[in-house]
């Protein structure tokens, strides 16, 4: 198979996927400032829900050419959406400095995604993968925001304190006074937000394992079992543990939560991965797809080799 011959215009088309997340970012910044107003609240929940949708369309359109425009365009909307709030990430979480980061990556690894789906359309390729991933992203989004911004959000946040006030408390034999989602242990005084929910974890692999094709029900249902299960549990421990070390003066807070208690969910989070992946197998063979996207040599690809790698 002979080599993909790239036009002027097709270089200048796969550029935009990463000149347009910059804007984002940049645009992102002022318009949604930190706190953010009620009309801002408001009106970044139009391309909160709209990306997983378009998104969900695009998994299930089988039309050529079809779903990956739409796909393209719930990537790019989703991009939209991230590039608001790393400052929100930042100031709203004691200067989270890895969430925005993560959070600033995001927008380009989503434009990257829309980019391959642009890729497979000039292509005429159909890419499983991808796919796969829209259908992972559509899943994990629309749970998690629908419980977000509906009252489960604060139910679930009691219920999480309440069980991680219960685990201190067994484990310690001491005093917490609790009220809600706030609760005081000696000089460490905590309000559990919906980040501190793990929610995020959990729907993530929801998102990775229903989507899957051709995988029987009896196989997911197992999959879902050994890491939803294991994150809340785990989640427990941990707000516990930043709670014990921040009330006992043992470290600060941004230590405790942001370096110890995030450092110890991702150890947490690859090993429930890898158990997954002896389960559902299927998961790790559509990542290791994803992960070989930059083989497809397109335009983006091929400058980076030229410029930055010195290939030729």
């Amino acid at each position: 198979m002979g080599k993909i011959k790239d036009t002027p215009e097709d270089n200048k088309t796969a550029f935009l996927f990463l000149v347009i997340p910059t804007i984002m970012l940049i645009v992102g910044y002022f318009i949604y400032p930190y706190p953010p107003t009620d009309i801002a609240v408001t009106l970044i929940t139009i391309p909160m829900f709209l990306a997983p949708l378009l998104l969900g369309i695009g998994f299930f359109i089988k039309k050529e050419g079809m779903g990956n425009k739409i796909k393209i365009i719930g990537w790019m909307v989703f991009a939209f959406y991230w590039s608001t709030q790393p400052t929100a990430l930042y100031l709203g979480e004691e200067g989270d400095v890895v969430n925005a980061f993560i959070c600033i990556a995001g927008v380009y690894v989503l434009s990257y995604i829309a980019y391959h789906e642009w890729l497979s359309l000039k292509r005429k390729e159909n890419i499983g993968c991808l796919n796969w991933i829209a259908g992972a992203c559509c899943l994990a989004g629309i749970i998690y925001f629908g419980i977000e911004l509906t009252p489960l959000e604060m139910w679930l946040r009691e219920v999480v304190a309440a069980h991680s006030i219960w685990f201190l408390r067994a484990i310690t034999g001491e005093q917490v006074i609790h009220n809600g989602v706030y609760f005081i242990y000696k000089s460490a005084s905590i309000e559990l937000i919906f980040a501190c929910t793990a929610v995020q974890s959990m729907v993530i692999f929801v998102g990775m394992i229903l989507p899957l094709p051709n995988v029987e029900i009896k196989r997911k249902c197992y999959g879902l079992l050994v890491t939803v299960i294991p994150i809340y549990f785990l989640n427990i421990i941990r707000n516990a543990l930043v709670t014990y070390l921040v009330g006992n003066d043992i470290t600060d807070f941004n230590m405790a939560h942001n370096v110890i208690g995030k450092g110890g969910s991702l150890i947490a989070l690859v090993i429930l991965l890898f158990i997954v992946i002896k389960i559902v197998p299927e998961v790790f063979d559509e990542i290791i797809r994803l992960t070989d996207l930059p083989k497809r040599n397109g335009p983006i690809e091929k400058k980076f080799k030229k410029y930055i790698w010195k290939e030729k």
